[in-house]
């Protein structure tokens, strides 16, 4: 007797045309390819196994991506289906994508790790009684495991985790830096996360989430020649003399909840004036919210014209006392507790040292550099800034959206 027949695919036009797209494409992993095929094969009209003898796969497998392309098209059309396609190929995108497992559970904790890393980064070995030069991993393991932060640990698991996904432990321009003052909190990172985690729904309340940094040396390039345009078999030919016009410096705030860029500004400094000067027209759209604001431990984040700035918007009356004499401002302890005050309108957290995969931002910049700046040719400063400007506005209009946030305690390499 024979079985229920297959649910039927109906494509539109758009989806077909995402669909060969993603088969057609040179780069795309070939588990995505395949469901791309089986998805146009049941759209055909071939039952699962047709579509597994013509593809070479198991009909279970023609069996669950029919089904799940099936159950997914009902939720597309009450949305009403007529998205633009940069929607749709994220939306197929997404539906062809495996599902997040949940795998064998974690043997160290965030914190464990972490404090590993500022173990390896902010030590040397000579400062734990150990006379060598540099660390190993298995006497990484072995001061951990003296120091409490684990019960055990083997060092091909230190080993493993430093080269995967820690810091470079024993790269000289790591460890010559100083740990913060105090020594990092354990559990700094996972506050960090949580608030990324978090900015959606705190946004609904009226918190606003931020993350804000500078990008230095953005440098005016103009190219001797003008760039050869591409041709059948033949790639864009970019010309190798260029003269410099001079850098510029970006101070750039993330929205967090929205992934949109909100009032940056450049420069041709990254001083603590340039780094407070974005944040006061941010904070000014909208006076009456909560402001989080995340940056790293740099010294002009802490300082004395901030420590002003807050007190005036949040219309604290306080004695700030006397930069390096005495009060609030008298050191980078004192100004930067007062800046994590979370009794205050517009609060700072701060992210842990050596911990660059915990900076939404530079994702950002990542962004922009790839493509407004890698093949770009500027014949001067304010035509930089002009077109720099330009790419934040199109950048907000047409491809802000929200990072996915995938940190889970463990560094990510960027």
């Amino acid at each position: 007797m024979a079985g229920p027949s297959p649910r039927p695919i109906v494509l539109s036009k758009t989806q077909r045309c995402i669909l060969e797209g993603l088969v057609r494409r040179r780069h795309c992993l070939q588990a995505i390819a395949l469901r791309a095929r089986v998805i146009l094969a049941a759209a055909a009209g071939l039952d699962n196994s047709q579509i597994a003898q013509r593809l070479g796969c198991h009909r279970e497998l023609a069996r669950r991506w029919r089904r799940r392309f099936a159950e997914a098209q009902p939720a597309w059309e009450a949305n009403g289906g007529d998205w633009e396609e940069s929607v749709w190929t994220e939306k197929i995108a997404e539906l062809l994508e495996d599902r997040e497992r949940s795998g064998a559970p974690a043997k160290f904790t965030a914190e464990q790790l972490c404090q590993i890393v500022a173990l390896a980064c902010a030590k040397r070995p000579e400062e734990c009684g150990r006379p060598v030069t540099h660390w190993t991993a298995r006497e990484l393991a072995d001061e951990a495991t003296q120091r409490g932060i684990v019960v055990s640990i083997s060092p091909r698991h230190v080993g493993r985790f430093l080269k995967d996904g820690g810091p470079a432990a024993a790269s000289g321009a790591v460890l010559d830096q100083q740990p913060g003052p105090g020594g990092e909190s354990a559990g700094v990172c996972a506050t960090v996360g949580g608030a990324y985690a978090a900015a959606p729904a705190l946004a609904a309340q009226g918190v606003h989430t931020i993350r804000v940094d500078e990008k230095t040396d953005i440098q005016a390039i103009e190219r001797d020649a003008p760039a050869l345009p591409r041709r059948p078999g033949l790639v864009e030919k970019q010309e190798l003399n260029y003269d410099r016009h001079g850098t510029l410096c970006m101070t750039a705030n993330l929205d967090v909840a929205s992934g949109k860029i909100v009032t940056p500004t450049l420069g041709p400094t990254r001083g603590e004036a340039d780094f407070a000067s974005p944040i006061a027209p941010t904070v000014a759209t909208d006076p009456a919210g909560t402001w989080l604001v995340i940056c790293d431990q740099l010294n002009t984040h802490m300082s004395q014209t901030l420590v002003c700035l807050v007190a005036m918007w949040c219309g604290l009356v306080v004695d700030l006392g006397v930069k390096g004499k005495s009060g609030i401002l008298k050191s980078r302890p004192t100004r930067r507790a007062f800046l994590e005050d979370p009794t205050h309108g517009i609060g700072f957290l701060y992210t842990p040292r050596h911990a660059s995969w915990m900076n939404q931002i530079e994702i950002w910049f990542a962004i922009l550099s790839r493509r407004a700046l890698k093949r770009g040719s500027f014949a001067s400063l304010e035509e930089l800034h002009e077109r720099l400007l330009a790419f934040v506005d199109y950048f907000n209009r047409t491809m802000a959206k929200p990072f996915r946030w995938t940190y889970k305690g463990r560094p990510l390499t960027l």
